[in-house]
């Protein structure tokens, strides 16, 4: 009720300006231990048949916050508090980089959609170190890139060097390759190039740490469908543990927003709603290809309940959302996992883990 309140008011602001207002005062509410208290007690839902045992972690529930959100890992803990299951941070870079030129993020609300130019804007890897380091209680995944400066021969030398700062502070890594917003990263998907850099993360990860940190790689929904089969095929071949589909589109069709073209708004990635359909296809591709064989977190226009449903009876184990939490409020999560709980009993398991891939 109180964020259906607020909200016109964030509106009238800046996106990204009315993003730093919210999640700083969320962060600061956290500090103090009552309230963070309250806000577990209040947001978090803590359910036997949400519980996932996945990447060698127990998951209180499969729900989480994808990347973009929280960058730097500055708040990761207050928004476990609200009912996240999970918290992926970055995209951190080897180099710091203050990204592309503001205005860079667009809410298009008749869409309920968002469209973000941000490029990578982080304090880079070595900054998150003392933050990621601290005891926490919430899951994290950290979500690495290229920095923009690093020419793409020397691309693997830059993932490389935040994998070493942060492999001991990760739940499970992600190599993000997909974003639309760096020049020529997108290139490194194709499997030629992707395979070398796997495989020299991964070698990273296991020198850093102490305990295997599971890998997984983040690709884009724009991929022709052979591609995300060579892809599958390929993250079986290298062994890695799972496939994050999808990020952000660079496809603007059917929108309902008048100003979302590009002339009028310029060049960006496409997130919320509008992918609904197409990370839903890939996520099913995904899993026909790949079967029991990898480990699939599917994120792309969740907004409720019966679209995490969806995906998890499609084949993913886990689900992430961003652009849903800025429409839907800080209670969002909660209301998802209620409705999960419920599904899982309404169709007659006893987890969800039992759901997952029954209609693959």
């Amino acid at each position: 009720m109180l964020y259906r309140l607020i909200r016109p008011l964030l509106y009238r602001m800046d996106a990204e300006v009315a993003h730093h207002l919210a999640f700083g005062a969320l962060r600061r509410a956290a500090r103090v231990p009552l309230v963070t208290g309250g806000l577990r007690s209040m947001a978090q839902v803590r359910d036997p048949r949400l519980e996932v045992r996945a990447l060698g972690r127990t998951f209180p529930n499969p729900l989480g916050l994808a990347a973009g959100f929280d960058k730097d890992a500055v708040g990761f803990e207050a928004l476990g508090a609200l009912g996240f299951g999970h918290v992926e941070i970055g995209t951190l870079t080897g180099q710091p980089q203050e990204g592309n030129p503001k205005p860079r993020l667009f809410r298009l609300e008749s869409d309920r959609a968002l469209l973000n130019r941000m490029g990578f804007n982080n304090g880079g890897s070595l900054a998150a170190v003392p933050r990621l380091s601290q005891p926490r209680e919430v899951l994290v995944g950290v979500n690495i890139g290229k920095t923009k400066v690093v020419p793409e021969d020397e691309a693997i030398a830059d993932y490389v060097l935040s994998t070493e700062r942060l492999a001991r502070h990760a739940d499970y890594f992600v190599v993000n390759v997909s974003s639309p917003n760096t020049p020529g990263l997108r290139d490194l998907q194709a499997v030629e190039k992707l395979a070398p850099l796997l495989r020299a993360v991964r070698d990273a990860l296991d020198a850093h740490s102490d305990a295997r940190v599971p890998l997984l790689v983040k690709i884009a929904p724009d991929l022709a469908d052979a591609d995300i089969e060579a892809v599958a095929r390929m993250a079986m071949e290298l062994e890695l543990d799972g496939v994050l589909a999808t990020n952000t589109t660079i496809d603007r069709s059917g929108l309902q927003t008048p100003s979302a073209t590009v002339e009028a708004l310029g060049a960006g990635g496409l997130s919320g709603a509008p992918l609904k359909t197409r990370s839903l296809d890939v996520l099913r591709r995904l899993r026909r290809v790949a079967g029991d064989s990898l480990l699939l977190i599917s994120v792309g226009g969740i907004e409720n309940a019966e679209d995490a449903w969806a995906r998890i009876r499609a084949g993913a184990t886990l689900v992430q959302l961003y652009t849903a939490f800025i429409y839907g409020g800080p209670l969002l999560p909660k209301r998802i996992c209620q409705g999960l709980a419920q599904a899982v009993t309404d169709a007659g398991f006893d987890n969800i883990a039992d759901a997952i891939g029954v209609d693959a």
